[in-house]
């Protein structure tokens, strides 16, 4: 078990950072398996507490809406219990968020732990002396704290997709782009061109896929929103819909969404928004990221969609946004 007895919030974001290193360091424990689903959240917390504004502080922000889907889904599926009902399989949930009120506590702060009575788990602890402390703490911290959780789910997804890969998949991208990905088991392959491949998994009532595509880099504006929306609409259209003459487009009823971060030192971009097919009446949500190749002077990018008109669709969205965290470019040389 990994403890960090009390710590500021500022120490959380680095247990965070850490937190795969931890998850598959303690592969080899005795501990049961972590009980829930992904993005299910255990909060633990007084009756008093939960029916007061600390409680409504709570529900804004783990069951505030994923952005960009098609219909309002919570970032966590919350469900409360109070200390006597947290035992059994509960106490094993794979996430749980512990909230204590102490007029003893001098300052609040929040601890975590990773796999207190399962694995993988992560557990939180936030504590404070008085209600009005824990509100003002959770909403000046609440990115930190939803980061935290987040983390742990795509670290978990991350040590699935690396033990349990699609080696053929894996093997198609390295070789048409000389890059790193772990792909889970059930992908297939659907294209495989010089600049492009396309893979894919179907389930009987939804569908998720990403394709992989690299162009020239011009410059800086290669990178520009314009420039990445114009070079996945011509990659897209080569994704067949349903009817004859049909193809994957992006939608032009809401503008996508674009930002830019650095991962590991590399400058990425982001865009996110939704999906069409030209010809036919299919859609849902997409996310992609490009960045520059510089070994090979290429804007390189992936981009992940999904399919399920009848189902919720957070889950299958995260699940392709973890692939992106797998992507490993090969070592430069040194002179």
């Amino acid at each position: 078990m990994k403890t960090l007895p009390r710590i500021a919030l500022a120490l959380l974001i680095l247990a965070t950072a850490v937190g795969c290193d931890a998850f598959h360091s303690l592969t080899r424990s005795k501990l049961k398996s972590a009980q829930g689903r992904p993005y299910e959240l255990i909060v633990v917390c007084p009756q008093q507490e939960w029916t007061g504004e600390v409680g409504d502080t709570l529900r804004a922000i783990f069951t505030a809406p994923v952005p960009y889907l098609n219909q309002r889904e919570p970032l966590f599926d919350v469900l409360r219990v109070t200390e006597r009902g947290f035992t059994g399989m509960v106490a094993d949930h794979r996430n749980v968020l512990k909230v204590l009120v102490d007029p003893a506590v001098e300052q609040t702060s929040v601890a975590v732990q990773y796999d207190v009575t399962a694995e993988p788990q992560i557990v939180l602890t936030l504590q404070g002396p008085s209600d009005r402390a824990l509100t003002d703490y959770l909403s000046e911290h609440r990115a930190s704290l939803v980061q935290a959780l987040e983390q742990a789910e795509r670290d978990r997804a991350i040590r699935y997709n690396t033990s349990y890969g699609q080696p053929d998949v894996e093997a198609a991208i390295r070789k048409t782009f000389g890059i790193e990905m772990n792909v889970p088991k059930g992908y297939v392959l659907a294209a495989d061109e010089k600049d492009f491949l396309w893979a894919r998994f179907e389930y009987p009532k939804a569908s998720q896929g990403f394709f992989l595509y690299a162009y020239p880099y011009t410059g800086p504006e290669s990178l520009s929103p314009g420039a990445l929306l114009a070079a996945r609409n011509k990659f897209a259209a080569r994704i067949p819909g349903p009817a004859d003459g049909s193809y994957m487009t992006t939608s032009e009823a809401i503008e996508p969404d674009y930002r830019m971060f650095r991962l590991e030192g590399r400058l990425w971009c982001e865009l996110r928004g939704f999906w069409d097919v030209e010809g036919d009446f299919m859609g849902g949500p997409f996310v992609s990221y490009s960045t520059v190749d510089e070994a090979t002077q290429r804007v390189l990018t992936l981009d992940c969609y999904v399919y399920s008109p009848d189902l919720h669709k957070r889950n299958f969205v995260r699940g392709v946004e973890h692939l992106f965290y797998t992507l490993r470019f090969p070592e430069p040389d040194k002179p």
